[in-house]
């Protein structure tokens, strides 16, 4: 053969065992462990190659179908191209440096490694989840009260998994309507629609009735669904019977979006709402507002705080070169806490969510008492009296570096401290104090860390010599308030309006009875 032949012959051999070289895979092996148990647990992760691409998904990934509107939108990962893993996966890869993260929601340390695969074997990786704090310990379970997937039974124990790779004790499934039909459906409500296993639970709620005009409501630990379609936008009914279910009632989305403040106005003040959910991402200047939370409470109406992620559609921003939140849509990126004294149970976590013993967080964990009194108790004062004011926040120096603690008093902050590199510092700051009680209140505790962490409490309400706990200096500015958005909704309801999803004109007669009922609230209140 020709001696250039060969050299031909023998370069494109050797080129062709280099491609197939750079294009074989090995396989690895990863194990995630809890530090403190040993034991495998579920966590978030995922392994990003040296050019910055997600290296795939291994075939242990978690996988349930899932998706806006109901719709089939994703199956074996998570809108930011993460995935769920139950403690163990394998993955071929080709051999080279990767990045590994994982995350296992705020109680455990999120973890970065670069890891390195080899071509001959050895490539078994193990990883021990931190845990800087475990609240459960302090009696504080954690829930994500608006979660949208579709569920049947065979799907329980997969979302309970997410659920726990979140770090989440509760995870709060809701079955979706509109107008004309329901989405996300679930198979069962109540203690029917619970499942759990160790410190999670999955439970049942509902999102519905919601609509552009007055609101987006949830309904939690009701004995069943509740769905009035002729009735659509005659919210109090379904309150009411709610209620007679056992369940509790709000507002989703600070009350903000769709127009809530309006239909925070014709509940609220007839008595129906119970919660608010205080802290989301879905709306911009998130996750905390408190415009509405603090107006109600100011008139004097007790609202217990929650907080849900809304997944999948509200994540912490835009990204990807897109304005759409959903890309970092995730389970759990709010949550609320619900102190419980015994055993964790779906009766106990129901009774004490009733009562109001809560805390919403993005972040920082907040411990607050008035004589050993817990938010959402009310403290009943025959005459003025000197109170005993607790407030402690908890955090990590380097995943939620706190920033400030504050105790809010009718809206307005009482006392406030910063880190000062002594007694008060990025991971533990604590304000105690006396307060003279003259005249009814609410008193919360407020606290920020890193960007977008912040945490907040239900109130105390403290009542003096019979009265109530409104705010005499902003009540009538907000009964005021309530009459604008009482106009805006007449108005709407005097124009006829083509689109299906603005059909408030269709319910006139009855919510126009609501609104003469409201404006007879309204005078009552200003007479007292």
């Amino acid at each position: 053969m020709n001696p250039l032949k060969l050299v031909l012959v023998f370069l494109c051999l050797t080129f062709s065992f280099h491609c197939l070289c750079q294009n074989s895979t090995t396989s690895i092996k990863v194990t995630v462990t809890d530090q403190n148990t040993g034991k495998p647990t579920p966590v978030r992760a995922k392994i990003i190659d040296s050019d910055g691409y997600v290296a795939g998904i291994p075939k242990e990934a978690i996988s349930i179908m899932y998706g806006r509107d109901d719709k089939a939108e994703r199956y074996g990962f998570q809108p930011d191209s993460t995935y769920y893993i139950d403690g163990h996966f394998n993955l071929d890869l080709r051999p080279g440096k990767y990045k590994i993260t994982l995350s296992k929601g705020f109680e455990y340390l999120d973890q970065e490694h670069t890891i390195e695969v080899k071509e001959s074997g050895g490539n078994t990786f193990r990883f021990e989840m931190k845990r800087w704090i475990k609240m459960s310990d302090l009696g504080w379970y954690s829930a994500d009260d608006h979660i949208h997937i579709r569920r049947s039974p065979r799907e329980n124990p997969l979302i309970l998994k997410w659920v726990e790779a979140e770090g989440l004790n509760v995870g709060v499934l809701l079955q979706m309507g509109d107008f004309w039909t329901t989405y996300f459906s679930q198979y069962a409500f109540g203690e029917d629609g619970t499942y759990g296993e160790n410190e999670s639970l999955l439970s049942t709620g509902q999102e519905d009735p919601r609509t552009h005009q007055i609101g987006h409501t949830i309904a939690l630990v009701a004995d069943d669904f509740v769905r009035q379609q002729k009735d659509y936008y005659e919210y109090d009914k379904i309150f009411d019977k709610v209620h007679e279910l056992n369940g509790i009632t709000g507002y989703a989305h600070q009350g903000m979006s769709f127009n809530g403040s309006r239909g925070m106005t014709l509940d609220v003040l007839s008595g129906k709402v119970d919660f608010l959910e205080l802290l989301q991402f879905c709306v911009n200047g998130g996750p905390l507002l408190t415009q509405n939370y603090y107006h109600f409470l100011d008139l004097g109406y007790k609202l217990t705080a929650t907080a849900g992620s809304d997944f999948p559609w509200c994540g912490l921003g835009p990204s990807f070169g897109t304005n759409d939140p959903s890309w970092n849509a995730r389970i759990g990126n709010v949550r609320f806490y619900t102190w419980i004294d015994g055993k964790f149970e779906y009766a106990s976590w129901k009774k004490n969510l009733k009562e109001g013993h809560t805390f919403v967080s993005s972040g920082p964990m907040l411990v607050f008492s008035i004589d050993d009194h817990l938010p959402g108790d009310e403290i009943k004062l025959s005459a003025p009296k000197k109170v005993s004011i607790k407030a402690k926040a908890l955090g990590n120096k380097d995943q939620i570096p706190l920033s400030k603690l504050e105790i809010i008093a009718h809206g307005k902050v009482l006392k406030e401290i910063t880190p000062n590199g002594d007694v008060q510092s990025l991971e533990n700051m604590e304000l105690n104090f006396d307060l003279e009680v003259e005249k009814g209140t609410w008193i919360a505790a407020r606290c920020y860390a890193g960007p977008n962490q912040v945490a907040h409490t239900t109130p105390i309400y403290i009542t003096v010599n019979g009265g109530g706990f409104h705010n005499p200096e902003t009540f009538d500015d907000y009964l005021s308030l309530n009459e604008k958005y009482l106009d805006e909704l007449e108005a709407e309801l005097e124009q006829p309006n083509d689109r299906v999803d603005m059909g408030a004109w269709w319910y006139r007669d009855p919510l126009q009875k609501r609104i003469a009922e409201t404006r007879k609230i309204i005078e009552t209140l200003r007479e007292k």
